[in-house]
């Protein structure tokens, strides 16, 4: 019988322990998970923006960027029923597919990350890019790289949560999925990157950003390979030829973040108004629709992405009547849009915007001021980025996407100071982006800082103590006087047979009766308890809990299921909840340098 060395004998071993040893290492498992993530994301950007051309055709035959060519020359009726019908489908659909009965987006990415470890759910994921393909073939006037970033972000939330990935990694693959998404819709491999880093993960560093580039570069290879290398816009020939130019780009900046405000005040406006309306919740987005099909037919160029007109725009063969004409127009029919329940993005919209405010910036400037070399062409490019960076709140990667779709960076110094100008306007005016607004409307004020999105990732339950000093609601004042003796905390809790919480006793509660033996047997527990003291559920996070616990004076609370049941579940007190913040600061920080 052929004897092995002893080596080679102990070679499988070897080997089945250095790939547990490989499966071990959480950077070639990210690694190998972006690249899978940016193949598939990048796939499903593609998908998307055919089911847009799918729709687009056979409601307008037109499966193009110059939707408003074909629109012009269709019978007025069809330019007014499409986006009407449309709306209707949409809103049957969001009111019998969707969680929440609402549209899902960017702001659904942003939270996933926050409060739920970057865990979310693909077929929600699919649901919702129906829904967002469905408006924009419709008509609506709404982005399509939202819908593709919650797409790409559904992905990957998903795979983390069948991998049972911890919250870190979570977030990290959260953030593949947007990079992956980001970069396969503009062309725009480093904006990719960038964008996922500063909006969703937090932070920039190499352990959370390296897997974010492979998943950009790979969704970007995956774009190109069926699109091409080709830039989304073609300026013509410009330069900044003198810095005398910079206050009118400080002008334009003003404008912008002006504009801006504007356009996030309409939305919120309409939306509002659109929940006054009388009639079912999946009405709303074909009244939306009906509207922006009467503005169509006048302004056709308000339909869909927009991104026809911001060409035409950016080579400045269009007149100043009608760039303010359809800077107007597109304001109104997003704001009808997304304010009546449309599904889609604000990115496409919020570049067109911009794109009018500098073309016709441009041509006012350049009329009054010939000296002024830059071109409408570069102004329109300026105004776009500094309305789309001041909308999202993403100055960095906005500045970055605009570069890229353009291939232009001869006017890095004027976009970049319009941007933060702009930016700055809007934050004053508004307090936050579009994506902060929205998620504020729901109830989750994530503005808080860092801080408070790590007391907002966990919830009570998680902290709590599943015991209490519990008497029941029969308890004699003399028992009541010795448990209260006994008592670790001071505080006892009054629990009926079937575990609902009555109230709490304090020595303080008992007052005047603490120390009067003749009350003994006519006083029980129940008459002296506080009835309605304060309270958590188990679903509060821990920011809710601080704020109650430090508001109310109290350092013991006791913890329900619901308001209305109140079974007592267990108590939590301020030690807590600062003990669990501290481990989530620590473990932040170990992620953040890589330690």
């Amino acid at each position: 019988m052929l004897r092995l060395p002893f080596s080679l004998s102990l070679l499988p071993t070897r080997l089945y322990q250095g790939a547990r040893n490989l499966l071990r290492n959480d950077q070639l498992i990210l690694a190998l998970l972006s690249l899978f993530i940016g193949l598939v994301g990048g796939a499903l950007v593609i998908g998307l923006r055919e089911a847009i051309s799918f729709f687009q055709f056979h409601f307008y035959g037109a499966p193009g960027e110059r939707l408003y060519d074909t629109v012009a020359g269709l019978p007025w009726w069809q330019v007014v029923a499409v986006p009407t019908l449309g709306g209707v489908a949409v809103g049957l659909l969001i009111r019998y597919a969707m969680p929440g009965g609402r549209a899902q987006g960017v702001a659904d990415v942003i939270e996933a990350s926050a409060l739920r470890g970057g865990r979310m759910s693909v077929s929600t994921g699919l649901r919702a890019a129906v829904v967002n393909a469905l408006s924009i073939g419709a008509g609506a006037s709404v982005g399509r790289e939202g819908p593709a970033v919650h797409l790409g972000a559904s992905l990957a939330g998903w795979i983390a949560k069948k991998l049972h990935l911890s919250r870190s990694l979570s977030r990290t693959l959260l953030g593949c999925g947007v990079a992956a998404a980001v970069a396969g819709s503009f062309n725009a491999p480093i904006a990719g990157a960038l964008f996922a880093n500063e909006v969703v993960i937090g932070h920039y560093a190499l352990k959370a950003f390296a897997p974010v580039v492979i998943a950009s570069v790979t969704g970007t290879a995956v774009s190109r390979a069926y699109y091409g290398d080709f830039p989304a816009f073609v300026l013509p020939p410009h330069a900044i030829t003198s810095y005398f130019e910079f206050p009118a780009f400080i002008v334009l900046g003003v404008l912008a973040g002006l504009v801006a405000s504007l356009l996030l005040k309409a939305i919120f406006t309409a939306q509002d108004v659109s929940q006054k309306l009388p009639g079912p919740s999946w009405l709303r987005p074909g009244i939306g629709g009906l509207l922006v099909g009467v503005i169509a037919l006048f302004l056709p160029q308000v339909l869909g992405v927009g991104y026809g007109i911001t060409d035409d725009a950016l080579s400045g063969s269009v007149a100043l009547w009608l760039l303010a004409a359809v800077l107007v127009g597109k304001i109104v029919a997003t704001a009808l849009s997304l304010g009546f329940g449309f599904g889609g993005g604000i990115f496409s919209p919020s570049l067109v915007v911009g794109a009018m405010l500098g073309g016709a910036f441009g041509i006012v400037a350049t009329g009054l001021m010939p000296t002024l070399q830059t071109g409408t062409g570069g102004y329109t490019l300026i105004g776009m980025g500094a309305v789309a960076a001041a909308t999202l709140g993403a100055p960095i990667s906005t500045t970055l996407i605009v570069f890229e779709m353009t291939g232009d960076y001869e006017l890095t110094m004027g976009l970049m100071l319009a941007v933060v100008v702009s930016t700055g306007i809007t934050r004053h005016i508004s307090k936050n982006s579009f994506f902060q607004l929205q998620l504020e409307r729901r109830g989750l004020d994530l503005k808080g800082g860092f801080e408070s999105a790590l007391l907002r990732a966990s919830r009570v339950c998680d902290v709590m103590e599943e015991s209490g000093e519990l008497v029941s609601p029969e308890m004699p004042l003399s028992q009541l006087r010795v448990s209260l003796q006994d008592s670790k905390l001071g505080e006892l809790f009054v629990v009926d047979g079937e575990g609902k919480l009555i109230g709490t006793i304090t020595l303080a509660d008992l007052s005047e009766t603490a120390f009067d033996p003749a009350m003994d047997m006519l006083i029980n527990a129940a008459d002296v308890a506080r009835r309605r003291p304060p309270v958590l559920q188990c679903d509060d996070h821990l920011e809710d809990a601080l704020k109650k616990i430090r508001s109310s004076g109290e350092h013991l609370i006791a913890v329900v299921d619901d308001l209305e049941s109140r079974k007592f579940l267990g108590t939590v007190e301020e030690k807590h909840v600062m003990s669990a913040y501290n481990r989530a600061l620590l473990q932040s920080r170990h992620e953040e340098r890589d330690v």
